[in-house]
């Protein structure tokens, strides 16, 4: 008689809690993956384990997985569906049980087949939305907040972290992830940790630098070496909401469009770059794409921008 055992409040057999337990220390450790996406890998399985477990009437064991039907998988997603699951959040799903499924078959214990027989659901591609060169540049400056009445140096925080954005390309936990001692009155370039734990050089322009070397002039706070290089009102690490609300305040101020976040300003970087030249592979280091096809999707919002002019302007477009 199959032991069980809770995980999320749901029961799971005794085989395939030890076998998670393996995974999710294997994609720490070995993967190097974050524990936010660790936590929401251990979610999608927990979510799967837990429909089986009443789709089947019972935990299922190791044995039981390896005999599931695409039938099975397909009525997982149809109940997904009918929690008002989408498409990306069933792909993401099926994403974490793939990939808990092929730890199991790489160590011996049992191939899921019925999961690699159903087909991933579509997500329809959806094109990066750049700033324009003006707004983009303007968004980093401090001045347009003046009549807030905030800290000077808050401003002058906000201002520097968006200019690292749209002037290296940083994704937003990477620029909050920079330590004190990654900057020095004069420098050029910076080690960044990216996604995976993944390290890569990326230049900063001066007057980037210039920002950054602005805040820490006035900053009221300590910022030893070791510690954040951007902080809160109280001194501890910037939370990435408080620059998505500082965004939001610069979109009022200049009249441009919601789509218009913090991420947006790395989407930018890509563009601009390629507008004027950039070659493609540099851009990818830059940005630190794992995957080539990764970058070229701005290849296709610069095709775009560049229809839109054509249609605007030229005298036979009209």
């Amino acid at each position: 008689m199959p032991l069980f055992v809770f995980m999320d409040g749901i029961e799971v057999s005794r085989d395939v809690s030890a076998e998670l337990a393996r995974w999710l220390g294997y994609l720490g450790a070995e993967r190097r993956m974050s524990p936010k996406t660790l936590d929401a890998y251990r979610r999608d399985v927990a979510q799967f384990l837990a429909f089986l477990a009443e789709h089947l009437g019972g935990a299922p064991t190791l044995k039981q997985l390896a005999k599931l039907t695409p039938a099975d998988v397909r009525a997982f997603m149809a109940a997904r569906r009918n929690e008002g699951a989408g498409n990306r959040s069933l792909m993401r799903g099926l994403a974490g049980i793939r990939s808990f499924a092929r730890f199991l078959e790489r160590n011996g214990k049992g191939k899921v087949a019925a999961l690699t027989a159903v087909r991933t659901p579509k997500i329809p591609k959806t094109l990066p939305k750049p700033l324009a060169v003006s707004a983009a540049v303007r968004i980093t400056d401090a001045d347009l907040r003046e009549g807030e009445g905030r800290e000077p140096w808050i401003i002058a925080r906000d201002a520097a972290v968006l200019a690292l954005l749209y002037g290296s390309g940083l994704r937003l936990s990477e620029a909050l992830g920079l330590k004190r001692g990654d900057i020095r009155a004069n420098t050029e370039a910076l080690v960044v940790t990216g996604k995976g734990n993944k390290t890569r050089m990326v230049p900063i322009l001066p007057q980037v630098t210039r920002a950054i070397n602005d805040y820490i002039a006035i900053c009221p706070f300590r910022l030893p070496p070791d510690g954040p290089l951007f902080v809160g009102e109280r001194g501890g690490p910037l939370s990435p909401r408080i620059v998505q609300l500082a965004m939001a305040r610069l979109r009022g101020a200049l009249g441009i469009a919601d789509t218009a976040t913090p991420h947006a300003l790395r989407h930018s970087f890509a563009t601009h770059l390629l507008a004027r030249g950039g070659d493609l592979r540099a851009i990818q280091e830059l940005l630190g794409h794992a995957s080539l096809s990764t970058t070229q999707i701005y290849t296709a919002v610069d095709t775009e921008r560049l229809l839109e002019v054509y249609t605007s302007a030229h005298p036979r477009a009209r």
